[in-house]
C-alpha cells in the first residue's frame, strides 16, 4: 500500500488513527484498498464486493471522493481504513430503500478495513464517528445495507446501534437494511 503525508486532519478516532477527507490524490490508494478487502472476502468464501475484482463499482468511488464523501482514517501513514457517507441516494440506495426517506438520510457504504489494521476495533470506531463524530446539515439518520446472509456483518450494525429496517434483494443477493437516528444540525 502507499504512504501518505497529510496535515489536513479533520479528527482523531483512536491513538494513532486519523481521519481525513480523501482527495483526487488519494483515489489509486483508495481503490487499491477495496480491491484487496475483495480479494480477501473471496479467499473467506463469500462474493461480497465481487464487482470490484472484475472492474465494477457500483459506488462510483473515484466520483464520491470528488463530491468529498470518502473519508480515510490513517494509522501514522499507512490507509488503515476508509468509508463512504453519501449525502443524496445513489441508484443502489433508492432501488433497496424506494422511495421514503432519502432527503433526510446520509448512506453508509464501503466501510473498509485494512487487514494489517484489523482486529482493533477500528471498524467499530469509524461506524462511531460516522453517526457522531461529523455532521451534516438537514441529515438526521445514517443508512446502510448489507449482505443478508452475514451474520457477523448484521450483528456487528446491531452492536453498533443500528436498527433492522428489513430487507430487499436485487440482482447482487439479499440484502439487510439497517438505520441509526443522529443527531441533525
Amino acid at each position: 500500500m502507499p504512504t501518505f503525508s497529510r496535515t489536513d486532519s479533520i479528527g482523531i478516532i483512536q491513538p494513532n488513527i486519523t481521519v481525513f477527507q480523501a482527495r483526487p490524490e488519494d483515489t489509486d490508494a483508495v481503490l487499491q484498498l477495496l480491491v484487496r478487502t475483495a480479494e480477501w472476502l473471496k479467499s473467506k468464501g463469500s462474493t461480497q464486493w465481487s464487482g470490484l475484482l472484475q472492474g465494477e463499482d457500483s459506488h462510483q468511488t473515484p466520483e464520491a471522493i470528488k463530491r468529498g464523501e470518502v473519508y480515510i482514517f490513517m494509522q501514522e501513514n499507512i490507509l488503515a481504513g476508509m468509508v463512504m457517507l453519501m449525502q443524496r441516494e445513489s441508484a443502489w440506495d433508492r432501488e433497496l430503500w424506494g422511495d421514503e426517506g432519502h432527503s433526510s438520510s446520509i448512506y453508509l457504504h464501503r466501510l473498509n478495513i485494512n487487514r494489517e489494521a484489523a482486529g482493533k476495533n477500528l471498524g467499530e470506531a469509524i461506524v462511531h464517528w460516522a453517526d457522531s463524530g461529523i455532521q451534516f446539515a438537514g441529515k438526521d439518520r445514517i443508512r446502510l445495507d448489507c449482505i443478508a446472509n452475514n451474520p457477523r456483518l448484521n450483528a456487528f450494525y446491531v452492536s453498533c446501534g443500528y436498527e433492522c429496517k428489513g430487507s430487499a434483494s436485487n440482482p447482487m443477493g439479499e440484502f439487510n437494511k439497517y438505520e441509526k437516528l443522529i443527531s441533525s444540525k
